[in-house]
């Protein structure tokens, strides 16, 4: 059994999470099973002071919930002023996004702590580096047929070529704005519109694969290596599969296709320390690459029999010993 790991855990409220299907609260059961201590803190409780990075954090003793919204955890402490390089081994940075300047001001401040000797999983230069609907672009021949624009007249023509598109921010998550727009609906310049005057960046449109109705997958992988997927279903009357937007997960294999993704992407992430990451994969075509706080840990170990969190844990703690 590997020393007593420091883990401080970067996430939305621990009180507000649904434990039932929580990827980051599987990580934190994990953890403390494994005999490591856990600290929690908003995003916003992080400082730069005098020369340290320092995170205002709460000690806490997790566990899963005798019944359904029964506590899960045993003890939330008093906040603590830890200075990271000191007093942490390992910050986990699991909030949601949106991606934006507070977003990307924590990646700054995890950077200098990461330099100053924590391990911060996933790494924090490359979490700002690769936000997830852009950094998949590295990977084009790999995706269905993709623009990013802010102009009317860009998303019209890229309908006219590919018939069915669908539009959705380059920042958002769990399906949150997320729009199909079939050939000849004339809705597309409202609803570029819309986009344009909510959002100051570009956004995405995609062509439609019409397969989704067949599931979305998600594919996790550790360190670069996949280790288990989960077929997520639209409910009846949408196109969104992800589980926060109603979705459904359903037990899957991976396809000879998908591990080709996964080799082919693999070594890119390991080499940008981007531990635990997600991606989306629909009829064979790659959709996104998650690695801000991705999910579906829980579902997958609950069709396959694994457990994902023992085999992150497994690398962080090789990672921190140097292995």
């Amino acid at each position: 059994m590997p020393s007593t790991l420091r883990i401080a855990v970067q996430m939305d409220p621990l009180e507000t999470i649904n434990v039932a299907g929580d990827s980051s609260f599987a990580l934190m059961l994990e953890a403390q099973k494994r005999g490591h201590r856990l600290w929690h803190y908003l995003p916003d409780q992080l400082d730069w002071f005098e020369d340290h990075v320092v995170a205002t954090a709460r000690p806490v003793e997790v566990m899963r919930p005798e019944q359904p919204g029964a506590a899960h955890f045993r003890w939330l402490g008093e906040p603590q002023r830890l200075r990271l390089a000191d007093d942490i081994d390992v910050v986990l940075m699991r909030q949601d996004p949106p991606f934006d300047m507070g977003y990307i001001t924590a990646t700054h401040l995890l950077e200098r702590a990461q330099e100053a000797g924590v391990l911060v999983v996933n790494d924090p230069a490359s979490v700002r580096n690769a936000p997830e609907k852009l950094f998949v672009l590295n990977y084009a021949d790999l995706m269905p047929p993709t623009l990013v624009t802010r102009s009317l007249e860009s998303a019209i023509a890229f309908r006219e070529r590919h018939g069915e598109v669908v539009v959705k921010p380059l920042y958002g998550n769990a399906g949150a704005a997320v729009f199909h727009v079939p050939a000849g609906d004339s809705n597309l310049p409202a609803l570029v519109e819309l986009f344009t005057q909510v959002w100051r960046e570009p956004f995405m449109v995609q062509a439609f694969l019409p397969d989704v109705a067949k599931g979305d997958k998600r594919i996790v992988l550790i360190d670069g290596e996949p280790v288990g997927g989960i077929n997520r279903l639209p409910k009846h009357g949408e196109i969104r599969s992800n589980l926060a937007a109603g979705g459904s997960a359903h037990a899957t294999t991976l396809t000879a296709e998908e591990q080709a993704i996964c080799d082919r992407i693999g070594p890119d992430l390991r080499r940008l320390g981007l531990v635990f990451v997600g991606i989306d994969v629909i009829a064979g075509r790659l959709t996104e690459i998650n690695v801000t706080s991705p999910t579906g840990i829980v579902a997958i170990d609950r069709f396959n029999g694994t457990n994902i969190p023992a085999i992150f844990w497994a690398r962080v703690e090789a990672k921190r010993a140097g292995a």
